[in-house]
């Protein structure tokens, strides 16, 4: 009898055959090669249906959570079903930590890196460019290791591989000392300030969300996340841009507690205590939503941005919140940010698919004189052959999954249409 799964959300339900839960990698192995069709399901932070399967949905959470930590290579080997939230406490327990995190801690480092899930900040890369190696099973059952220096040639287009090349058991990861952060919010920037100066804004910290409902014209919050080198690093600016300080700690979300937001007001904490903008013990976001997010060259951020305000009597209405951010350039080839500096916009969207979908479409439409490329794992209805447009490597990419997957078994609906078959 068919099986299903849903989202975190609970508002997108995965299709599956069947669902299978292996504790050992013997048992992916096994299963991967008795199945004719796999996909794999991460922590289920996706709103669309790149998870679904006809036969074998594979869920590697029930895998030891191991994590092996080298201090000597500054890189830890991580097993796929892993959450940053219980990464980063370990790494941080020896002194390491990432360079960065997305805004919830909650997800898998497995699916984040495979759908190129970011953060934030100017000279910060996605979530996958500090993965070194990856271990995956592939179709026949066979354990493949690559890597970024043994295997120069296929790496980049393994790493953000949409689990279209086999199942990712493993991942190690590139690490840096630990790190001390304090977060400042602000309210009311004027939108038109990025009209000249959004490359200052954004390079003004570590790390800058700004956040807008699309109601007014201003940013109704700019989260600050400044990394700190020293003890005293001194007051932080009393005006951002036009902005004013917060009165008191923040959610992104109007009429959410802010609570389950990480410390703000210029707090110090480690790293992974102010990067994501969610505690990992408190529902991330608000639970009841769509999700969407469209990356455009950064150099044209500031014109996109504009070409969405004409519309924002569209956006506004079926919104909860939008996120601003940048993401530096990377050569990962189905990347969001292949190739070039990127400005991301996110979209909150209430949960209402037959208004949501509409209007993503009339963003879609604004934003395609941008290039913009939609997040892997989000809302997008893009014609597929926009979508492969924007990639270059594509067609290297399908000769990769022709070599570690030639019958096509982690290959569904969704990854053929927009990867494969262009």
């Amino acid at each position: 009898m068919p099986q299903s799964v849903t989202n975190w959300a609970g508002n997108v339900v995965f299709g599956a055959g069947r669902v299978a839960r292996p504790v050992t990698v013997e048992q992916v192995r096994q299963v991967v090669a008795e199945s004719a069709e796999v996909r794999v399901l991460g922590s289920g932070h996706s709103f669309n249906r790149i998870a679904d399967s006809p036969d074998t949905l594979l869920r590697l959470d029930g895998l030891p959570a191991t994590v092996e930590i080298d201090s000597g290579r500054a890189a830890a080997r991580v097993a796929a079903g892993v959450r940053y939230g219980t990464l980063a406490r370990l790494l941080h327990a020896e002194g390491l930590a990432l360079p960065n995190l997305a805004s919830l801690p909650h997800i898998s480092v497995a699916g984040s890196c495979a759908t190129g899930t970011h953060g934030s900040g100017d000279r910060n890369g996605t979530l996958a460019t500090a993965v070194s190696e990856i271990e995956l099973v592939t179709a026949d059952g066979d354990l493949v290791t690559l890597g970024r220096d043994a295997d120069p040639a296929a790496f980049p287009g393994a790493v953000v591989g949409l689990g279209a090349l086999g199942a990712v058991v493993a991942l190690t990861l590139d690490l840096v000392p630990a790190f001390e952060v304090r977060q400042h919010v602000y309210e009311g920037m004027p939108e038109e300030v990025l009209d000249d100066h959004l490359d200052e804004v954004f390079a003004s910290a570590y790390s800058v969300s700004l956040f807008t409902g699309w109601r007014e014209p201003e940013f109704g919050q700019v989260w600050v996340k400044e990394r700190l080198a020293g003890a005293d690093a001194g007051p932080p600016p009393e005006r951002f841009f036009g902005a004013v300080p917060a009165g008191g700690p923040r959610h992104p979300v109007p009429g959410m507690p802010a609570v389950n937001c990480t410390a703000q007001q210029g707090r110090p904490g480690p790293w992974f205590e102010r990067l994501p903008h969610f505690r990992p013990d408190f529902t991330p976001s608000s639970g009841q939503e769509l999700q969407s997010e469209f990356m455009v060259p950064r150099g044209q951020g500031a014109a996109a941005l504009r070409a969405l305000r004409e519309i924002r009597d569209l956006i506004a209405p079926v919104l909860q919140i939008s996120e601003i951010r940048t993401v530096a350039a990377d050569d990962l080839w189905l990347s969001p940010c292949h190739g070039r500096e990127t400005l991301c916009v996110h979209f909150t969207w209430i949960e209402d698919a037959a208004r949501v979908l509409p209007v993503v479409g009339a963003v879609e439409e604004r934003l395609a004189a941008f290039d913009a490329r939609p997040h892997w794992g989000k809302v997008f209805t893009m014609p597929a052959e926009r979508v492969r447009a924007g990639y270059e490597r594509l067609p290297d990419f399908a000769g990769l999954a022709r070599r570690y997957d030639p019958a096509g078994k982690f290959a569904n609906a969704f990854v053929r249409r927009h990867v494969l078959d262009g």
